[in-house]
């Protein structure tokens, strides 16, 4: 009796959070697609995909991708990956191209929110947006580089999930697809949350634990920082801050410790519930954790290891 009360009371904890995580990213989202369908509406898409053009035409994407970068960069995956599906774009991509556009997603989301928690540490709106805005631009660049070149991951792109279809093309229709589909984000939600809890349960965040700390160590990032650094790998950049705060608090961490791990967080975090999130747009695990994972690797170990490019970004700071 006592295994099924801790079964019920996780399962309600579970929900509980599900649905107060749910109810803030609607107040995101349901006004960022209605923006984006009106601005669809009056042509605004088309001209804005124009002028995104240039940067999209660097990683090798077409110009009305813009507008779900852009959605990224302002509000949420969710919402981004919502305005993915609206625009009916996937079925022309390739692997590849999704790929590409996952690691946009992953470097270069939330912005406001993030950069906001990075300021809240010391990491001014400068260096976030050169290693976020940046770094996505530039690992975005070198993928597009690598798969053209070699010729890999270019068979069209397959969605793991897509939100029902309308069969009603007027805007009440629309409505009622985007009501269904908003349902089926909160069992994503939902899902998510359940295998976050059950990887803890099974090890896997002690094994990630194992693997990152030594490596993190290496790169010349403290003690107390480097454990801060692999919590928010897995479970987030917010989270993540959240617990870099206290340790700053405590007086055990450096000026130092703090700006390269909120470097490192800005550019490989929630590894697990956002990596998940982009494969169900259809891109190729290798670009999207994988080359993440080692572009933030190399870009730390730089910043860690030239005073100059530390000290400037610091500054920025």
């Amino acid at each position: 009796m006592t295994g099924m009360n801790i079964v019920f009371r996780e399962s309600g904890y579970l929900i509980k959070e599900s649905g107060r995580v749910y109810w803030t990213l609607l107040k995101v989202m349901v006004p960022a697609l209605l923006i984006v369908k009106g601005l669809d509406m009056l042509g605004g898409v088309t001209l804005l995909g124009h002028l995104l053009s240039p940067i999209m035409q660097l990683v090798g994407l077409p110009d009305e991708v813009g507008i779900v970068w852009a959605t990224f960069m302002l509000t949420n995956i969710y919402a981004g990956m919502l305005v993915f599906f609206n625009l009916g774009i996937a079925e022309n991509l390739s692997v590849a191209q999704v790929t590409v556009l996952g690691v946009l997603a992953l470097l270069g989301h939330s912005l406001p929110v993030e950069g906001a928690v990075a300021k809240r540490m010391g990491v001014g709106w400068r260096a976030t947006l050169a290693l976020r805005f940046g770094g996505a631009l530039v690992l975005g660049f070198i993928l597009h580089q690598f798969y053209s070149h070699f010729d890999l991951l270019q068979q069209p792109s397959e969605l793991l999930w897509q939100p029902p279809a309308s069969t009603d093309p007027s805007f009440i229709g629309w409505c009622l697809n985007q009501i269904e589909t908003f349902a089926w984000i909160y069992v994503i939600i939902l899902t998510l949350m359940t295998l976050l809890k059950l990887l803890r349960v099974l090890g896997v965040e002690r094994l990630m634990h194992m693997v990152l700390y030594p490596v993190l160590r290496m790169l010349g990032i403290g003690k107390d920082a480097a454990n801060v650094a692999v919590i928010g790998t897995v479970l987030g950049l917010t989270f993540g801050a959240g617990l870099l705060i206290k340790e700053a608090e405590s007086g055990r961490l450096t000026k130092r410790d703090i700006f390269l791990t909120i470097g490192f967080l800005s550019l490989c975090h929630s590894v697990i519930e956002d990596t998940t999130l982009v494969l169900l747009l259809g891109a190729d695990l290798s670009g999207v954790l994988w080359a993440r994972l080692a572009f933030a690797l190399i870009v730390i170990a730089v910043l860690a290891r030239v005073s100059f490019v530390t000290k400037r970004l610091e500054a920025a700071s």
